[in-house]
């Protein structure tokens, strides 16, 4: 697995080494022996434009290092060369970092720009919706924070602590439309799936004090 990312991290500069090598020999004797050099080295600068380096960002995300996260996507320089379902990636990946440093403007047009292209799963797809949602919340767009959290549900999400935290939202949502029977059952969907992630966890606890006491 190292020697696969020491590759991807440095296929760009090795690919352009084995043709520089592929020209010498050819140059020094004949085209067929540098042929596996050309080969090679081709393949390897097309795999860095084409698929990117966004593999290596899996360790970063896993040890909670957005700024070497951060780093890897910023050394793309030309993402519109990425493979499609790949560039939907890179914009969503652009999307969650902007959103954890509070930009939700840039993170809005990142996570827009990857749902448009298509996400390679619709579980991913979900996933952006409902951060789509979150966000027009975060900027009080409640219109399109529920547009943006019913399409989530219905293209389905990856797993029940998602799940829970799209339910608890339209719940808020519908409390602040005062459709408080609707609030009410998207609260029971959210208490059925029995998350545990501790700010869903909290906020039910927050709700559950007068949400009983409300009509409906």
């Amino acid at each position: 697995m190292k020697f696969y990312n020491l590759l991807i991290k440095y296929r760009l500069w090795i690919g352009v080494i084995l043709i520089a090598l592929g020209i010498y020999v050819n140059y020094a004797s004949s085209f067929w022996p540098s042929f596996p050099l050309y080969l090679i080295g081709v393949i390897l600068v097309a795999g860095h434009f084409f698929f990117g380096p966004l593999r290596l960002i899996q360790e970063y995300m896993e040890n909670g290092d957005m700024d070497g996260a951060e780093k890897i996507i910023n050394s793309i320089k030309f993402p519109n060369l990425l493979y499609k379902p790949i560039r939907s990636v890179y914009f969503t990946l652009k999307g969650n970092i902007a959103m954890m440093k509070q930009d939700f403007d840039g993170a809005e047009k990142m996570m827009k720009k990857g749902l448009d292209l298509g996400m390679p799963m619709k579980e991913a797809e979900g996933a952006s919706l409902l951060q789509m949602g979150m966000l027009s919340m975060q900027k009080n767009d409640l219109k399109q924070a529920e547009s943006y959290i019913r399409q989530a549900l219905r293209k389905g999400l990856p797993d029940k602590e998602n799940e829970a935290a799209a339910y608890l939202q339209m719940c808020s949502l519908m409390m602040n439309k005062r459709e408080f029977r609707a609030a009410k059952d998207f609260f029971r969907k959210t208490k059925a799936l029995k998350p545990t992630t501790p700010q869903i966890v909290d906020q039910i606890k927050q709700i559950e004090k007068y949400i009983s006491r409300i009509p409906g």
